[in-house]
């Protein structure tokens, strides 16, 4: 299970961050571990998650089990053996066993890794790696425990903020199907009668509700293709391009998640760095964590960079930095901490992309109450004009 800690850090800053533990005590002392004094903790339900949990295997919880083996003084086969001993599910045991099997016959375990593809992503093959090379496996895992828990935690800020809208548009569509497929009808048949003439909008309104109650079938099955098209041709776009291509053209929204994948380059990158890996391969592996759009442009920054060139150089002539993160790469390099500097300005950006979404959650979801609101009572006040004006006939 995951947890999400909010609590204050020794610089008596506030910070959340999420924790894998199988119940609330572990995820308390995880946190105090990393000292943090615990303010609130609520557990993270993620969709991911529970398919990962399902399929009997979490990466980010394996990594922490074996960190702790072996920051116990566990070589890297009794931790193995040790968490064999204790898995609970069957994918598990059999990825542990695969592991156990060719260390056992002398094979290097990042190597084991990699012919695991489905289980292990590449960054993390590509950490291991370069941590074999300076026999610290313990920090290098303890790097993307933290890394991937930075990335969760953007992440499922930005699947918080899309919850509450999407409901509301639901709902508030369903409502206005329901008055105009059900409701309206029914108020045409008794309008039909009185003989009198109706507002030019009702008289719309209620021959959309006639038209609509005499073709209700097809109507619906309309609805149901012109969806299922759009579903389709939705998921081919996205398979295409990807859906952070389609969303960054979304005015005002795109500008913002391409600051969240630079953020989420420069994170990975800088953990890739800071391990030990080369900056070219660095950036080859880096390359599968980020959309289509860039990923094509860090390709050509890394083909440079091959040549010779500056990283700061051939993301700047790329697009691949900000005014901010530009400044901050070229200290990086002169003062040979590239990957702390990349780190930085990952840190930075996540500052930025949450409070852009805490300001625009309290600005869209009133705008979006508002205009189904308005949709609604307008199509009950256009119900409801015919009633007044025969009222005021009567009178």
């Amino acid at each position: 299970m995951r947890y999400e800690v909010r609590g204050l850090s020794p610089e008596n800053r506030i910070v959340s961050i999420v924790v894998d533990a199988p119940d609330e005590g572990d995820a308390r002392l995880q946190a105090r571990a990393r000292g943090l004094h615990v303010m609130r903790l609520n557990r993270v339900r993620s969709l991911r998650r529970h398919a990962a949990s399902r399929a009997g295997f979490s990466l980010v919880l394996f990594s922490q089990e074996l960190l702790a083996l072996l920051k116990a003084g566990l070589t890297i086969v009794e931790g193995l053996e040790a968490l064999s001993e204790r898995a609970g599910g069957a994918r598990l045991t059999r990825v542990l066993e695969r592991l156990l099997a060719g260390l056992r016959d002398g094979k290097r375990f990042s190597n084991l890794l990699a012919e695991q593809p489905d289980v292990f992503p590449p960054l993390y093959v590509g950490i291991v790696r370069a941590a074999e090379g300076t026999s610290d496996l313990p920090r290098s895992l303890q790097r993307y425990v933290d890394y991937q828990s930075r990335i969760d935690i953007v992440r499922n800020k930005l699947v918080s903020a899309a919850i509450y809208p999407s409901i509301l548009l639901v709902a508030g569509g369903g409502v206005a199907m329901f008055l105009i497929a059900y409701v309206v009808p029914r108020f045409a048949i008794i309008y039909e009668g009185t003989g009198r003439a109706l507002p030019w909008m009702s008289q719309l309104l209620l021959d959309w509700g006639r038209f609509a109650a005499a073709h209700g079938l097809p109507l619906l099955a309309g609805t149901i293709a012109c969806t299922a098209a759009g579903l389709v041709g939705l998921r081919t776009a996205i398979a295409k391009v990807g859906v952070m291509s389609l969303l960054a053209r979304i005015p005002l929204i795109g500008s913002h998640l391409r600051i969240y994948e630079l953020s989420r380059l420069y994170l990975t990158l800088g953990m890739l760095l800071e391990g030990g890996v080369p900056i070219v391969p660095a950036m080859e592996t880096a390359a599968g964590t980020i959309s289509f759009a860039l990923r094509q442009r860090l390709e050509r920054a890394a083909a440079v960079v091959q040549g010779g060139m500056a990283l700061s150089s051939a993301f700047d002539a790329e697009d691949l930095t900000t005014p901010i993160s530009l400044r901050m790469l070229r200290v990086g390099e002169r003062s040979g901490e590239l990957g702390d500097m990349l780190t930085q300005s990952a840190a930075f950006y996540d500052g930025e992309i949450s409070r852009w979404i805490d300001r625009f959650t309290r600005l869209f979801e009133p705008l979006l109450m508002s205009v189904i609101g308005l949709v609604v009572g307008t199509i009950v006040v256009l119900l409801y004009l015919p009633i007044f004006d025969l009222a005021a006939g009567l009178s």
